[in-house]
């Protein structure tokens, strides 16, 4: 169904976008959107494809005029299941929306003149191509994890082996450092060997795009894309960070949420922001340890629970923190009463914490949110790790947990000052890359050249 009219005669070049269907790729991809129609307000419209069931959750939400909706029937599991069996969740992705995308981008008017879809979509790369709409693949992964897996993916192809058997095996790849390799190697082992060779099917597709984009900077993860350029046909635009940030400033004309008035009253850098993302949780007895040691920790806490927020209202006890199931997390994070995030490290928060300035106390629990803490750890060195072998019977304690939040707040510690610093640091970087003459936004502009010079009337 498609949301509204447009005047094909007020438009120049009309995107449609098609994100994987979840919020940690809806939401940059969204962005990017409200970006590129906020740098050409009379060049582009965009219709941003979803299924029913998201429409009902982001329909609300602020949006550009030139920004439409269309949608495809909920054919897919509910995304309130999709923990539950989530390789099945993957397949059904890969193999069940081409189908109503297709025929919903025959009817699209005015005509499509240039298409982003997610990374993890091959099958809109293909049909780009056959219908001879330009595509820009976007990663909502960081550079450095697509890196790791695309130059698996080649070094693959020249040894004529499985990616998954040759990583099982490999002790040395071409542009995977050894550490990386290691890591790649134990992580692969954790998750579904389908999930596994999906992704890798989907990277190994990228070259028939168009444009490669990435969420993230050029500053961060440069390194990275310059071995990805002589490798890849296509050119490679970094214009990132793909976080709300646009939004920041804007007045809706209402109050302050009831949090935002609480961090007002707390002191500068006290508060712990704490959230494990929107897919995957640790188990009872791990979450119990958690709240349990912040409570010990006696540290200041804004915690964002989402399904979990009425037990854990319930388990956790004083007056120092907040519990709960939602909050503009770039807003928190920009605030200054906030001096740390507790993080899954999904790429997306780790963007709006580093574009923020803020600290990481790392808790990877999937797939690219290790190499996300690797990265945060050993190269930005703006963060420090929860120990512990997280889901399983070997549980990280209360109390190793109640020492290490309170001394990662401690504002008076000379090594969390240093973590302040180089947090800031990144930020300025990062910010640099947004403004005029930037990185990133000199990429956003060179992009837009390109698919509209080429493209468009």
């Amino acid at each position: 169904m498609e949301e509204g009219a447009i005047n094909p005669d007020s438009t120049v070049c009309h995107v449609v976008a098609m994100p994987y269907p979840g919020r940690g790729h809806i939401n940059p991809l969204m962005n990017l959107c409200k970006l590129l129609v906020s740098r050409k307000p009379n060049n582009f419209i965009v219709t941003f494809i979803v299924t029913d069931e998201w429409l009902g959750y982001i329909a609300s939400d602020p949006k550009p005029d030139s920004i439409r909706f269309a949608t495809i029937p909920n054919i897919l599991p509910s995304e309130n299941v999709r923990a539950l069996d989530f390789p099945a969740f993957y397949e059904s992705v890969m193999t069940k929306l081409e189908a109503p995308f297709d025929h919903l981008l025959r009817h699209l008017h005015p005509p499509v003149t240039a298409m982003i879809s997610d990374v993890e979509l091959l099958w809109a790369i293909e049909l780009g191509n056959r219908r001879n709409i330009p595509v820009a693949t976007l990663s909502t992964m960081s550079a450095t994890f697509f890196s790791m897996l695309y130059h698996l993916h080649l070094f693959a192809q020249d040894v004529q082996s499985s990616p998954v058997n040759l990583l099982e095996n490999a002790d040395y790849i071409p542009g995977i450092s050894s550490s990386d390799l290691a890591e790649l190697q134990t992580m692969f082992l954790k998750y579904d060997l389908r999930v596994i060779q999906l992704l890798l099917e989907c990277i190994s597709k990228v070259e028939k795009a168009q444009y490669l984009l990435f969420t993230s900077v050029y500053e961060l993860e440069g390194k990275q894309v310059e071995t990805l350029k002589p490798i890849l046909p296509i050119p490679i635009y970094l214009v990132g960070p793909s976080i709300p940030y646009l939004e920041l400033e804007a007045n809706d004309g209402h109050s302050s949420p009831d949090y935002q008035q609480w961090l007002d009253s707390q002191p500068q850098g006290s508060v712990l922001y704490i959230s494990m993302g929107s897919f995957l949780s640790v188990s009872t007895n791990q979450m119990d340890e958690i709240v349990a040691g912040i409570q010990e920790s006696g540290v200041r806490y804004l915690w964002i629970a989402r399904g979990e927020t009425s037990r854990l209202k319930e388990i956790s006890n004083g007056d120092k923190g907040l519990v709960l199931p939602w909050c503009d997390q770039l807003k928190v994070l920009c605030h200054s009463s906030v001096g740390g995030f507790w993080t899954h490290c999904g790429w997306n928060s780790t963007l709006e914490a580093v574009f923020a300035g803020v600290p990481l106390l790392t808790f990877p629990l999937f797939l690219d949110q290790f190499s996300n803490s690797k990265q945060i750890l050993d190269i930005w060195r703006t963060g420090s790790k929860v120990q512990g072998l997280i889901g399983e019977e070997n549980l990280v304690t209360r109390e190793e947990i109640a020492q290490l939040v309170q001394k990662f707040m401690d504002l008076e510690s000379s090594e969390t000052k240093e973590l302040r610093q180089r947090a800031r640091a990144i930020r300025d970087i990062c910010q640099q890359a947004i403004a005029l003459g930037g990185s990133s936004a000199t990429n956003v502009d060179t992009f837009i050249r390109n698919i509209t010079r080429r493209n468009c009337p």
